[in-house]
């Protein structure tokens, strides 16, 4: 699971919210596993860090959807890198999962707000 470090609290991410964030990254341009995980923990401001162990399962899962592809290719320092790519169907699951996440956070945001003054 995608985890983070906040002073001695770690976050700890939605089910289901790791493949927005991948496909998220990918959109950004094909990339390998690594280079996903540090982009995701990059752009969260370090506060969140995919482990290998969440990771793979996930971009294997992603790839069984047909919403992402991956090939393999030689890197600059000559090793086998497998690279992923966004799909058309996973750039519209992205689509359907921002949606998603949106209206999420701003239910949320409505809960989480102090009550109006006829509710006090």
């Amino acid at each position: 699971m995608a985890k983070g470090n906040l002073g001695q609290s770690r976050l700890e991410i939605l089910q289901g919210t790791l493949d927005m964030l991948i496909l998220q990254t990918l959109r950004w341009g094909p990339q390998h596993g690594y280079g996903l995980s540090q982009l995701i923990r990059t752009k969260s401001g370090e506060r969140l860090r995919v482990d290998t162990g969440s990771l793979y399962p996930a971009l294997h899962r992603l790839e069984r959807k047909k919403w992402v592809r991956a090939e393999w290719k030689v890197s600059e320092n000559k090793q086998r890198t497998k690279i992923y790519q966004l799909t058309a169907a996973g750039r519209r699951q992205l689509s359907a999962e921002r949606s998603k996440w949106a209206q999420l956070s701003e239910a949320m945001d409505q809960v989480l707000a102090p009550p109006a003054e006829s509710e006090s």
